[in-house]
């Protein structure tokens, strides 16, 4: 079982509370984007990031020292969004920790795919990005069926808790031999199942955490998944989509 998370924006340098443990599977590929990025106006980065001044500034001072190969945080570390946050892999045990790094695969626009201890530096480049490289008109097409093709080689069974930005880069690709289940974090509203980011992102890691605590290894173990207010809802899923509905207005 491999699952997959999306990144997040914000990043962090940690070089010192845990060990980088190899570099990431797709890190010439990174080097081209990298060149690409490194040939783009400051201008044409601000409209490609899709961000205000200061954080073009930033991101265009972080572009000119970046160095892939020094200053390594773990992946697991470096990305400080509400889902990392909820996973919390700081306070994790050790045990905890080996079963992400067997298990949980993190899907990036600039790396592809990460396992928690490859050694990265931060980046802003979303998968929707309209970068042009190798011929390619944006990150899909240049990443093509790479990453689904790493999974497929690793496992039979994906867990999909990535957002649909990120998974996309990966479900269309797999073989008919590998089984991607989605979990879904909902309310009911209006008779539907709608999702809300916020509480997606929290519940996603939360489930991870969850599953790393229960050394979760079956799919058929996934609907025990009830916390932060969360349920398993039988008749709103099937066999490769599972849905967990939380009460509308509860806070908890």
């Amino acid at each position: 079982m491999r699952i997959i998370i999306a990144p997040a924006k914000r990043m962090a340098v940690d070089t010192d509370s845990l060990e980088v443990l190899g570099p990431p599977l797709f890190l010439e590929e990174a080097r081209r984007l990298m060149a690409a990025l490194r040939g783009m106006t400051p201008g044409e980065l601000q409209a490609l990031w899709r961000c205000n001044d200061a954080i073009a500034k930033e991101n265009v001072d972080r572009l000119a020292r970046m160095d892939l190969d020094r200053g390594l945080t773990p992946a697991i570390l470096a990305y400080d969004g509400i889902q990392y946050q909820y996973m919390a892999p700081g306070v994790m045990e050790t045990e905890q920790l080996a079963y992400l790094q067997e298990r949980l695969r993190i899907l990036s626009g600039f790396y592809g795919l990460l396992r928690p201890f490859d050694g990265v530096v931060p980046y802003r480049l979303e998968m929707q990005a309209r970068l042009r490289v190798d011929g390619c008109r944006d990150l899909y097409r240049f990443w093509g069926d790479r990453l689904a093709r790493q999974l497929a080689a690793e496992t039979g069974l994906v867990v999909d808790l990535a957002s649909k930005e990120y998974s996309r880069a990966v479900a269309p690709y797999l073989p008919g031999s590998v089984r991607f289940v989605t979990c879904v974090f909902g309310e009911r509203k209006g008779g539907k199942v709608v999702e809300k980011g916020t509480r997606c992102k929290m519940a996603r890691g939360q489930m991870v955490r969850w599953m790393a605590e229960n050394n979760i290894t079956r799919p058929d173990d996934l609907p025990a998944f009830d916390q932060l207010g969360y349920r398993f809802c039988r008749e709103e899923s099937g066999e490769d989509r599972l849905v967990f509905l939380r009460e509308a207005g509860r806070d908890t």
